[in-house]
């Protein structure tokens, strides 16, 4: 049978200054993720989101806890083979895009495949798909300069899929977003999670985000809260 673990965090703390004013941004956390969830992570500012999801994402070092991802404890890798994890495993979605100004929308999404040495065909398809899947077949040769906001969130979410990552990882997605603009990157997420179970974790203050989320986990100080997941899911 196959391991439907995607994400196991493991006692996840993280203290900030700890020589002088410790400030402990999260506490003891364990999160267990499976293929296929779409799952927000909430709070109020400070509540530790970004850094948890960063430690998640392989971005911060945990104090204290291990993250295992598909099996693979990334916190025991050394830096450079953490960079070509990260590159081939995780998909990240920021709040500021991140989009790269003088490169077009084409090539800011292949710009990850390059990393990845993926032929140039193969390369060449990809990026026609995912810009069909968010939606933006006409804005290939655009630099983000020349798109509105969502149209610049929706060409980071394919950047994001571009290197075929195990899941996604956003925080704010939708902060800088009006409503349609919000509620088209949405229902993007959604049907990739649909079709391609494509597991996705949000950090977000946003309720439209926090409505379409199957499971939300609450934090607050650090710690977990809540975790409400809907019925005939187990989490460990």
């Amino acid at each position: 049978m196959e391991n439907r673990t995607v994400i196991d965090a493991h006692n996840l703390s993280k203290v900030y200054n700890p020589d002088t004013i410790p400030v402990n941004a999260v506490n003891g956390v364990h999160l267990h993720l499976e293929r296929g969830e779409f799952t927000a992570l909430v709070g109020p500012s400070g509540s530790g989101k970004t850094t948890l999801l960063n430690m998640i994402g392989g971005l911060d070092q945990p104090t204290t806890g291990k993250v295992v991802i598909n099996g693979t404890d990334i916190t025991a890798l050394p830096p450079n083979a953490l960079i070509d994890f990260r590159l081939h495993n995780i998909g990240f979605v920021f709040q500021a895009f991140n989009l790269i100004p003088v490169l077009t929308a084409r090539e800011n999404i292949e710009f990850i495949m390059l990393l990845q040495k993926i032929p140039a065909q193969e390369r060449s398809r990809r990026v026609e798909e995912l810009l069909l899947a968010v939606g933006l077949p006409d804005k290939a040769d655009a630099r983000p300069a020349q798109l509105s906001g969502g149209q610049q969130q929706r060409v980071a979410v394919a950047r994001a899929l571009a290197s075929k990552p195990q899941f996604i990882l956003a925080d704010e997605p939708t902060a800088n977003l009006d409503s349609h603009s919000a509620s088209t990157l949405l229902d993007i997420m959604e049907k990739l999670n649909t079709d391609e179970h494509m597991t996705f974790l949000f950090s977000t203050h946003d309720q439209r985000v926090i409505d379409r989320a199957r499971r939300v986990i609450t934090l607050v100080d650090g710690s977990i809260a809540s975790d409400t997941a809907p019925a005939g899911l187990h989490h460990s």
